[in-house]
Formats: C-alpha cells, sequence, structure tokens
C-alpha cells in the first residue's frame, strides 16, 4: 500500500480554487465592484482611467435651429497594480498528525488574508468620494434620508451603506429599520443584515471612526438597465489569486505562499456619499 505524501495533500492547482472560491465569500465591501481584467497578460502595471463629467439635461431646439454642442469633460486618475501577498509554512508533522485540518485551516486563512487586503483597498477607494453629509446626531433613517438626498437622483436607486458593527444596535432601535429576515426577497451583498431608506445595509468594522465620527459610505449600486454605466468602483485584475508551494527537504516543511496582482479604483464618485454620524454617548 501506497504512502501519503506531502504534496498529495499540497497541491497548488487545487488551492488556487479552493482559496478563489473562499476569497469570493468572504469580501464584504467589494462585491458590487466591477472587475476589469483586460491588463490580463498585457504589458505595464499602471492603468489611466478617466472620469467623466455630466453634459447636462437636453435642450427645447426650434425647427430649423441648429443645436449648440457641448464638450465631453473628462479627468483622469492614474491606478498602479499592486501585489498582495501572504505566505503560511507547515511542518510534516503538522499536516500527517491527523489533528484537525491544517491544509484546509491554512486554505480558509490565506482566502481570508487576501479577502481582508481587498476590502481595505475597497474601502479606501470608496472615503476618497468628494460627496459628503454631516448628520447632526448618531445614525437613523432621517439622517440616511438626508445624505441619500445628496445623489439628487430623480428614480430611486437600489444602494447600500455599510456600517460599522457598534452602530447596528442604533439602526435596530429604529422603526423604520427592517431586518433581513422579515422583508420579501433575497439578500444581495455578503454580509447584508437588513434595509433602511432602500439601502441594504452591511456592517463591516473597516467604516472608520475619526474624532468620535463614523464615516459611512453609501454606494449607489448598478441598476443593470446600461451595460455602459459606471460602476462605483473597478478591480483592476492584472494577475487572480496564485498559489506556490516551495519544499525545503532539510526542515520538512513546505511553504505555501499567494498572491493577487490588483488594484481598486473609485471609478465613479458620483455614486457615492459619505454620511458622517456621531457615535453614541
Amino acid at each position: 500500500m501506497s504512502s501519503t505524501q506531502i504534496s498529495d495533500l499540497v497541491n497548488p492547482l487545487v488551492m488556487a480554487d479552493m482559496i478563489s472560491a473562499k476569497i469570493t465569500n468572504k469580501l464584504v465591501v467589494t462585491p458590487f465592484a466591477k472587475v476589469d481584467d483586460t491588463l490580463v497578460g498585457v504589458a505595464g502595471d499602471t492603468i489611466v482611467v478617466p472620469q467623466y463629467a455630466y453634459i447636462g439635461d437636453a435642450e427645447d431646439i426650434a425647427e430649423g435651429i441648429e443645436v449648440g454642442t457641448t464638450k465631453l469633460v473628462t479627468t483622469t486618475t492614474n491606478a498602479t497594480i499592486k501585489k498582495a501577498m501572504k505566505a503560511v509554512e507547515l511542518t510534516d508533522e503538522a499536516v500527517l498528525s491527523g489533528y484537525g485540518n491544517p491544509v484546509g485551516e491554512t486554505n480558509n486563512q490565506l482566502a481570508m488574508a487576501i479577502a481582508s487586503k481587498v476590502d481595505n483597498d475597497a474601502m479606501d477607494a470608496l472615503l476618497t468620494a468628494q460627496l459628503t453629509y454631516n448628520a447632526d446626531g448618531i445614525i437613523s433613517y432621517d439622517g440616511i434620508v438626508d445624505a441619500i438626498y445628496v445623489f439628487e437622483e430623480e428614480t430611486n436607486t437600489p444602494k447600500v451603506i455599510f456600517v460599522h458593527p457598534k452602530q447596528l444596535t442604533q439602526l435596530r432601535h429604529d422603526e423604520d429599520f427592517i431586518s433581513s429576515d422579515k422583508y420579501n426577497g433575497t439578500t444581495v451583498m455578503t454580509g447584508e443584515v437588513g434595509m433602511i431608506a432602500n439601502a441594504r445595509v452591511v456592517p463591516s468594522k473597516k467604516v472608520p471612526l475619526v474624532d468620535g465620527v463614523y464615516i459611512n459610505p453609501i454606494v449607489q449600486l448598478e441598476t443593470g438597465d446600461d451595460s455602459d454605466e459606471t460602476a462605483a468602483l473597478t478591480v483592476y485584475l492584472k494577475r487572480d489569486t496564485n498559489v506556490e508551494t516551495e519544499r525545503q527537504s532539510l526542515k520538512r516543511v513546505t511553504d505555501i505562499s499567494v498572491d493577487k496582482f490588483y488594484t481598486v479604483v473609485l471609478s465613479n464618485a458620483a455614486k457615492v456619499v459619505l454620511a458622517k454620524f456621531s457615535q453614541a454617548e
């Protein structure tokens, strides 16, 4: 009977698929972002991201009168691809001991590490938004409604609001908060716990507290009605999850490393409002 080899248990190809699937499940801030993989296999590590200004509403033009033209104004920002990486070292004793599942736990921990890094970058990108609303008090239905008004939207579009877990108690005491187990339909966001003011509520410890004030991003989601619609966030992917292993035979250990080449950019600043609510006293 053949003996079990470490290489049978630590297979980088199998682990890459497993870790990729786990990363998707663990992402909280990033799921609504558009993923752009046009950089895959292309030389260079910097991309120029265009941001367009609105050309204004259409105008009434009398018969026979030539319509004036409007210049399409655009600004650009440069985004540089970076590498997120994490590594774990497993001894043969740990892999073969039979206690727990060290290889499976490694997959889980590596996925969590990469997902958390991508989410951190996504939150950092959201916090560069220029539209803000300063509420006078703790988070509430009225405050969220007033913050949403900053969008000046003519049609009520789906949204998500990221709140700190410590704000959840305040929201749950608000009579206009609808818990996700009570409203009809399914949740569409990872970690979604309910809705308020037509915004899906997702708790995240990545929501910053600055000088006693929580900064809560409210993000308009893509409706799917316009394929050319620019998402609030874009993840530019250079290389997706990659797993490599290195055997150190003299130590009888195996190093397992995972990396991801990407960058996250605020691609449509008009779709994000930073609502600022006071910390509970």
